[in-house]
This record gives structure tokens, sequence and C-alpha cells, in this order.
């Protein structure tokens, strides 16, 4: 008797793995239709869902799923998912997590840096001849010995941190409650920590919780040379704020990853040469996402062979 799954907006790498082992595994794959629902006779026989991060997994697609097990989102991110109503349904619901911390964290770093010392204007500059038609470029900021702080200190946030303690002045934090065991100093305030830091760093879940939570006033205190490095998710920023913030010169740069309405980014801060924009690749790389396939699969694999998941979420 074949197990039916539903997968969801995955990346090429996960959909290709669920789809080559589908067969072995006795599970028929299928897509939802235009409405994000697949079609009645389906919905009715599917246990799994297989769903990329940013995929919608709400409380109308659960309750379409009758016989539905569980919800295994490929992503540490599970703020698409409606958690509550799924556990209210006895659907599990888990994550990728740990296996992406450290491409993450490299790519924060490599954001901070680029965006103090200008990397893709210095790449075009000399691209475009500038350098030997005008001569050097303006002056760019030194990324040693700066003030960082880091908005969420969870496992990405504290790789970060370890990649940050060779160069950085001076290395704090916010979080609603201090760390255990953390060896860098905790702000109780968010808006303090940003008028004490150069460079501020997003690594938070996304949700309700976190939604505009780099505000005007956070963007303010971090003031007209302070940097926002964010590769957390869009919606924790108030991007028409960052937007007004940049135009203004009340803030000094961004590096951002993630955005408010991917992949949709706007034209102020394209056209911004103190912005350094990435398409959301932050675990991006061949051995990342092979590995949160296959920590997609094997929760899928467990809970659907009547064992305890892998990764679930947190409660």
């Amino acid at each position: 008797m074949s197990i039916d799954i539903l997968a969801i907006g995955l990346p090429a790498l996960a959909d290709k793995m669920l789809t080559q082992r589908a067969p072995d595994l006795g599970w028929t794959l299928h897509r939802p239709g235009p409405d994000g629902l697949p079609s009645p006779e389906v919905a009715e026989r599917i246990v799994g869902v297989a769903a990329s991060g940013a995929a919608t997994v709400d409380a109308r697609l659960i309750d379409a799923l009758p016989a539905l097990k569980i919800v295994s989102v490929h992503a540490v991110g599970y703020d698409m998912t409606d958690v509550a109503h799924a556990r209210s349904r006895g659907v599990i619901v888990t994550h990728t997590p740990d296996v992406l911390n450290e491409d993450v964290a490299d790519l924060a770093l490599l954001l901070a840096l680029g965006t103090l010392r200008r990397l893709p204007g210095m790449d075009a500059y000399v691209r475009a001849g500038c350098w030997a038609s005008d001569g050097p470029p303006p002056l760019s900021r030194s990324a040693t010995g700066l003030r960082y702080g880091l908005l969420g200190l969870g496992r990405i946030g504290q790789a970060i941190a370890r990649r940050l303690e060779p160069l950085a002045g001076s290395l704090a934090y916010h979080t609603r409650n201090p760390v255990k065991d953390a060896p860098w100093r905790h702000v109780p305030n968010l808006v303090d920590l940003a008028a004490e830091v150069d460079v501020l760093i997003v690594i938070v879940p996304g949700g309700a919780a976190t939604r505009g939570l780099v505000s005007a006033q956070v963007l303010g205190a971090l003031g007209p040379t302070g940097v926002l490095i964010n590769v957390a998710r869009g919606e924790v920023v108030d991007q028409d704020a960052l937007v007004a913030a940049l135009t203004s010169g009340r803030l000094g740069g961004a590096g951002l990853d993630v955005f408010a309405d991917e992949p949709n980014v706007p034209q102020a801060l394209i056209d911004s040469d103190r912005c350094v924009l990435t398409p959301h690749i932050a675990s991006a790389t061949v051995e990342t996402r092979n590995a949160m396939a296959e920590l997609m699969m094997a929760n899928l694999e467990a809970v659907l062979a009547d064992r305890p998941p892998v990764t679930p979420v947190p409660d």
C-alpha cells in the first residue's frame, strides 16, 4: 500500500532526493494545486508533508489533510508552519537545525566584511575601468576593532560570535534572557545594544514575536555610521524604516540575505551603494543542502515508521 506525501516548494536538491528515494520507500509524491491544496481524493490519503521553510503550512492546509502525521520542514526556521494548530491535530512538526549553523555564520561574517569594506562596489569599480580612469576609490572601513552586537544567541548566533571574537573590539548580545554560560555580555534592551555597537547582526527566529523587532528606533540608535546585517528573516526588520534610514543617511550600511517580500527587493536597496544584497543563500551550499535534505528525509522516515522524530521543533 502506497504512502502518500505532499511536497511543497522544496529546493531543487531536496526535491530531487525526495523524488529519487520515494519509490524505494513505497511513497507516492503529490504537489499542491493552484489553490495550495491537493485534490480532495488525494488529500484524504496524505500522511506526510515535506515543505520548504518558505512554504505556508497553515491551518487550512492541515485541516484539509485528515490523515496527516508529520510536517517535515526543510529549514531551521518553521515560522511559516502553524505549529500550534498542527499539535492540536496530533501532527508532529520537525525542522533541520544545526546542520546549517556554520554556513549561515560564514555568510553573516562575509556580509559584515563585505559591507564594511564595500566589496561589491570595489569589484564594480575595477570592472568598469574606473580604477584606471579615475584612480583609487573612496576609502572603506576596517572591520577589525569594531563593536559588534548580536540580536539572538542561539546555535547560529554563537557560531557567528565565535567567528567575530578574533577581530571584534567588543562583542555583546541581546536576548530576552541571558544565555547560560555565554561568555559575551548580555544587554537587556535592544535599543541600548544598537546605540553602543558599530555592527548589529540579526539572527533570531521569524514569526509574530519578532516581527518588526528591528524598528526605526533601533535603526536610529545604530546611527549614521552603523551597519545592520540580517541573516534571520526579512520580517524581523521594519523594511520601510530600513529603506528610509539608508536613503536619508541615518544608517551607514546594510548587508541583507533576507527581505520582507522575497524575492522582491525594494529598488532603493538595489540602488544603494551602501548595501550588500544576497538572495537568501545563507544555507545554500551543496554540503549543507545535502545535510538538510537528509535530515528532512530522516524525520519523515522515522515518524511514518512510528518512531520518534529526529529533530522535532522545540516546545
